[in-house]
């Protein structure tokens, strides 16, 4: 139970590192189907606690990592977006700072 409950701790510290919204929903929902799943296969040993808990721990993590990935691909797109469209749509002043339109 002391292994469990380390490994639950050491899950939910490492998850609270990426806090994008896909982060987050990826902890939530990765935390949920590992639980469902390690607690359905921990009680085929008689510990489904203990199952649960580790499931749900690593499932976090997976989430989280999954989401994260979302996050910074979505945050890589919009600053690609943005650079393309100050190409077309805007102006440098006489000190060097670029405007938008």
């Amino acid at each position: 139970m002391k292994n469990s409950l380390l490994t639950l701790l050491t899950a939910v510290s490492l998850v609270s590192c990426a806090s994008g919204p896909n982060a987050q929903t990826g902890a939530v929902l990765g935390g949920l189907g590992g639980a469902a799943v390690g607690g359905i296969i921990g009680n085929q040993s008689g510990r489904g606690l203990e199952g649960a808990l580790i499931g749900g721990g690593i499932g976090a993590l997976g989430g989280n990592a999954i989401g994260n990935s979302r996050d910074q691909r979505n945050q890589q797109q919009y600053y690609q977006g943005q650079q393309q469209r100050g190409r077309q749509q805007g102006y440098y002043d006489r000190n060097g700072n670029y405007h938008y339109y």
